[in-house]
């Protein structure tokens, strides 16, 4: 139990880690560095999930893939914003899922606490969007667009890993950008919209990446159990048909036997 407890704080300490200490190496390394970076990472994600429950497990491998595709579209079609090397570093997926796990991890520490940890994400992603579009040097349209759909998010749903994830991020995009390992456009690619570096809504899209793998998780669960349920059907009718059929077969051969046994047929005189 203690070991259980201990979890969520050891996971959040282990990638605030890799954060400071993977994000400055990469400074320092070309694409082979990043891809030794890159198993690593990998390395350190799969320790981490092998004391997490098989939900977790799931709903975080699946975080990775979607989000992989979301880099890919942001960053290498879109353009929204460019690692330094111009490419998809190999330590950026499994980040994805340490970023989860993180965020997932504050929020188990936090369960006590859930209202302030909501009301605190909340009041930074509306401080953070008011402050794009008014003193902020930089214009951030697309930002706060972004804080306003994550408000919307939290209000709606009150999912306390929601908000965890937008506190993981807040300090991963800070950090991440005044290094210079990745940087945001200063407008929205075919939209025109200005966006800061790094946009003061950029948790929304991390969020959206959590929505729908927690959701696809959800509905490979739903499918498991109805698959599950149909294969018990099908054996209980399975056990169940020979068992009828037994009991006519020793009806019909009793029947049988009575006719060939003279003995058991009734007297003439009855």
């Amino acid at each position: 139990m203690g070991s259980v407890r201990r979890l969520p704080l050891v996971t959040f300490l282990v990638v605030s880690a890799w954060t400071v200490g993977g994000l400055v190496v990469d400074r320092h390394v070309g694409h082979t560095g990043q891809l030794a970076l890159g198993v690593f990472t990998a390395g350190v994600l799969a320790a981490l999930l092998v004391p997490q429950p098989t939900k977790v497990r799931m709903q975080t491998l699946a975080v990775v893939g979607i989000a992989t595709l979301g880099e890919i579209v942001g960053s290498l079609v879109w353009g929204l914003y460019g690692y330094r090397l111009e490419n998809l570093p190999a330590f950026v997926p499994p980040g994805h899922g340490l970023v989860y796990l993180a965020g997932l991890s504050l929020a188990t520490l936090l369960a006590a606490r859930v209202t302030a940890l909501l009301v605190a994400a909340g009041a930074v992603a509306l401080t953070w969007g008011i402050a794009g579009v008014t003193v902020l040097p930089a214009p951030d349209v697309a930002g706060t667009i972004g804080c306003t759909f994550l408000i919307g998010v939290l209000v709606w749903t009150r999912r306390p890993v929601y908000a965890g994830v937008f506190m993981v991020v807040v300090g991963l995009e800070l950090y991440g950008t005044a290094l210079g390992t990745w940087t945001w456009r200063p407008t929205v690619p075919g939209l025109g919209l200005s966006q800061g570096n790094p946009p003061s809504g950029v948790a929304s899209g991390y969020v959206i990446f959590d929505v729908l793998a927690l959701t696809l998780v959800a509905r490979l669960g739903v499918a498991a159990a109805a698959f599950q349920s149909r294969r018990r059907r099908r054996c209980d009718t399975s056990t169940t048909v020979p068992a009828r059929m037994s009991s006519r077969a020793a009806s019909t051969l009793s029947q049988t036997s009575q006719s060939r046994n003279p003995r058991a047929l009734p007297s003439a005189s009855t």
